[in-house]
């Protein structure tokens, strides 16, 4: 049996999310790295980060299902500012960053978690909260929308 990663993160919500997802769907797969990434978040470059790794012949479907959870993602997270739906969580660009990634490279091991913040592609537009589609914002029909 040949192993093919076919994403990496890194964060284990992230990770274990899709990992969830695709169990849930009948796909054997599992997290390379994972305890690496979570006990020490600096060593997520060294490593590549926590690797989604499944099936050679499994590869195909996995992406499909990837890309479709990615494309409900972008369309229920809107920017009230410009209406764009490119919303990524990234880390905050601020002083305690800076700090944070500063001791974390003098300490090499002093994990301390950055702030991370939903931000607009487009406009800028930051949140700390993923910002959600309006209710009377017209969605494409789709059955599961009904429940």
């Amino acid at each position: 049996m040949e192993l093919v990663t076919v994403r990496t993160f890194n964060n284990y919500f992230s990770a274990n999310i899709m990992l969830s997802k695709l169990r849930d769907g009948g796909i054997r797969c599992y997290l390379k790295d994972e305890f690496t990434v979570t006990v020490d978040p600096i060593l997520a470059n060294a490593v590549g980060g926590i690797k989604l790794v499944v099936n050679k012949d499994d590869e195909s479907e996995v992406l499909e299902i990837l890309n479709k959870f990615d494309e409900d993602y972008h369309r229920q997270s809107v920017c009230p500012k410009c209406g764009s739906h490119e919303i990524d969580l990234v880390p905050k660009q601020n002083v305690a960053n800076m700090v944070t990634a500063f001791l974390s490279w003098l300490f090499s091991s002093y994990a301390v978690s950055a702030e991370n913040v939903y931000k607009c592609s487009n406009c800028g537009y930051e949140s700390d909260t993923l910002p959600e589609a309006l209710n009377n914002e017209k969605q494409p029909f789709e059955p599961e929308n009904l429940n």
